[in-house]
């Protein structure tokens, strides 16, 4: 995908969180994320942008400190400082080159094109929990979604989830708004992921917002049309929480 794809989503589902959890309030429950508050959701996602502004603004490959600074602001407050936040991430992004060398997680993209990415889709899934606290979500862009599915399983899973599948098991995710394909499948230790059109032991097919926020965790599999190993598709999410 272009890169400057994900600028203008960050922008926008920015944008879409910050109203959603002004109009909820601070105090307001996150329905889609156990024990959290909007004000809980809006610190971290204030950390994570500050934590990407530090890591691309660095010239060195080091990881920098996740943490928000000691006089970050409270309560009603929070919205304001992720907003302008928001809007210095972007700002940044933009004027950095997204090949420039960088420290990620990621086990093949070391630029700053994966904090474009990266900060895109965390701010999508987490403007769909604050339109959940406000009472009324948004399904995530179908190009995006796709794209979010295709960074969870390669990025996320094929380094966190090893113990997302079992030995000889296979499972198979399908689009069906949007082009996009996914076999998992377990190599010795190792989980291999492939974008291609297979048959696996379950298949889970629905619109690719369905499917990106099944795999993060904010709908349920009864929101996906599921052919064959119902509880392998459960055990791959139970071991695939992030």
């Amino acid at each position: 995908m272009d890169a400057d794809r994900y600028l203008d989503a960050l922008a926008r589902e920015s944008t879409a969180l910050a109203d959603a959890a002004d109009a909820a309030g601070p105090d307001a429950p996150v329905p889609t994320v156990e024990g959290w508050t909007v004000a809980d959701l809006v610190s971290h996602c204030a950390s994570g942008d500050l934590w990407a502004r530090r890591i691309v603004e660095s010239d060195t490959p080091e990881r920098a400190s996740h943490d928000l600074p000691p006089d970050a602001p409270t309560g009603a407050a929070l919205v304001p400082y992720f907003r302008e936040g928001a809007r210095r991430l972007v700002e940044l992004l933009t004027a950095s080159d997204p090949e420039k060398s960088v420290w990620t997680f990621s086990p093949t993209d070391r630029t700053a094109r994966f904090w474009r990415r990266r900060r895109a889709h965390e701010t999508a899934i987490h403007r769909f929990d604050a339109q959940s606290a406000e009472g009324t979500s948004s399904p995530i862009d179908a190009e995006m979604a796709a794209d979010g599915i295709d960074e969870f399983l390669t990025v996320f899973v094929a380094r966190f989830g090893q113990d997302a599948v079992t030995a000889g098991e296979t499972l198979h995710f399908h689009c069906t708004d949007v082009a996009g394909e996914w076999l998992v499948t377990r190599e010795g230790d190792d989980l291999r992921i492939t974008r291609e059109h297979a048959k696996g032991d379950v298949a889970a097919r629905g619109s690719a917002s369905d499917l990106m926020l099944f795999l993060w965790g904010r709908v349920p599999a009864e929101r996906l049309e599921v052919f064959g190993d119902a509880a392998a598709l459960d055990r791959f999410r139970s071991a695939t929480r992030v």
